[in-house]
């Protein structure tokens, strides 16, 4: 592909000219009373939609007040936690959590092994899959070569237009099963392409759990301890769902409100939840953390932590940016659920990983981060970390990638995806479209007389 390198001296001209005929200014959007990014000042989400899927809960009503609270995440009725702890001790919490969010009840023991029966019998690609088009322009973005693979899928399905809700189904319970396929092999092309790494392709096992299966094909030996499996179930379950109201997911349910097919929508959330404001959080995370090291010299000393912190809030440090990654979250307030249960499981696997240590400077900024953001900004609602402060070491710790981190997410949110997209096609029957105001004056256009004197 051409890139025009010649003409940069164009794009650079012309960009600068969009520059300045796109620019709003950012105090129009209070003065006419516009929702930025679908959120008032106050941080609160406007209202677009109903769901029956899931809850995410950071407010309660006290004598008629709305207070903060300790954040609580519900997938159809069921607290997340309950999810975890019930599941205990067997290898399918994901897939039982998948199965609520699409039905809409819990399993039985036989209703949930006939579920993953059925998912282990749609983990087949179309032949020659993985050479002809995974293996094919092998990228380092792994998410757009899940994307190229998810539209290259609907040519293979002869039922592709059929919005059924038993066709819609079958198209996501396939696309939940394939999802790590897609991710794995997508990173294994890359790593032997373009870093000359060693090739190998490892078949899932059907009598195993997604978790167990994405380590499984992850690694050249193909084999994993019961707690990074386990781990690793209890990750995907708490990214699997998120509110209706999260980029991906609205992106999801948008596509699929213009009566567009199964593999288009999933394909937009999946371009949606790569962008670092998204399903990229983690990673800014564990780059974050690198610089952290790179300039703390004794992870115990919280003053030492808390005066680099600062520095990185004020811009004088990382990336300049001000931001502290993995604070803060545009729902919870006090405490984000699914960090509050991760972390157990995060000191579990540091533990067994000799990781202490570096567990020891996550521990603090924990402590500090919040105190520090509370004390210097502007915040309506509590700071606290959220899932993504210590998702990124826990896929560390597990040997992950840091190209895998957000494919990882979507093989999770897929579940969240493919439920909305049946509930906006059974209950919503009409395209989403919000409004905008323009702020476009009338013009007159030029006689050609102006035209060519200003030519001139």
């Amino acid at each position: 592909m051409s890139y025009l390198q010649n003409r940069e001296g164009y794009f650079q001209e012309q960009g600068k000219m969009c520059a300045e005929n796109d620019r709003i200014s950012k105090d129009l959007f209070q003065e006419l009373g516009v929702k930025a990014g679908l959120r008032d000042e106050n941080g609160n989400g406007v209202l677009t939609g109903l769901t029956n899927i899931s809850e995410v809960k950071a407010f309660e009503y006290k004598d008629g007040e709305k207070r903060p609270c300790d954040g609580k995440l519900l997938y159809r009725g069921y607290d997340v936690r309950d999810l975890i702890s019930g599941s205990s001790g067997q290898r399918f919490a994901f897939e039982e959590a998948a199965y609520l969010l699409l039905f809409g009840e819990l399993p039985t023991q036989p209703q949930l092994k006939e579920f993953c029966d059925v998912l282990a019998e749609s983990c087949d690609m179309p032949t020659n899959f993985t050479r002809d088009v995974i293996m094919k322009a092998p990228s380092y973005d792994v998410m757009n070569s899940m994307t190229r693979s998810v539209l290259t899928l609907a040519s293979y399905d002869k039922q592709t237009a059929d919005l059924s809700v038993e066709n819609v189904l079958r198209q996501c319970i396939q696309l939940i099963s394939i999802f790590p396929m897609l991710a794995v092999y997508g990173y294994h092309a890359y790593n032997h392409y373009e870093k000359d790494g060693s090739m190998y392709i490892h078949r899932p096992d059907t009598a195993l759990s997604i978790a167990e299966n994405f380590l499984r094909m992850m690694r050249p030996d193909m084999q994993y301890t019961e707690l990074e499996a386990r781990v690793l179930d209890v990750a995907l379950l708490l990214h699997a769902e998120h509110g209706g109201g999260n980029n991906s997911t609205f992106t999801t349910r948008v596509v699929t409100s213009s009566g567009s097919d199964t593999y288009s929508a999933i394909a937009a959330a999946l371009c949606s939840l790569k962008g670092k404001r998204h399903g990229g959080a983690n990673i800014m995370v564990m780059h974050m953390m690198e610089d952290i090291k790179d300039h703390i010299q004794d992870y115990e000393d919280e003053e030492e932590i808390e005066q680099y912190l600062q520095k990185i809030l004020h811009g004088e440090a990382f990336d300049r940016k001000g931001l502290i990654y993995g604070m803060g979250h545009a729902v919870y307030s006090l405490s984000d659920p699914r960090e509050v249960i991760f972390k157990g499981f995060v000191e579990k696997l540091a533990v067994a990983k000799g990781r202490e240590h570096d567990l020891v400077l996550y521990n603090n900024i924990e402590k500090a981060a919040p105190k520090i953001i509370a004390r210097e900004r502007k915040i309506f609602k509590g700071v606290s970390p959220n899932v993504d402060f210590y998702s990124g070491f826990v896929y560390d710790m597990l040997g992950i990638p840091n190209e895998l981190y957000t494919p990882l997410f979507a093989v999770a949110r897929i579940a969240g995806w493919s439920a909305h997209r049946i509930e906006e096609i059974v209950s919503a029957n009409k395209i989403i479209r919000p409004a905008y105001k323009s702020l476009v004056k009338g013009m007159e256009y030029p006689q050609r007389s102006e035209r060519r004197a200003k030519d001139q």
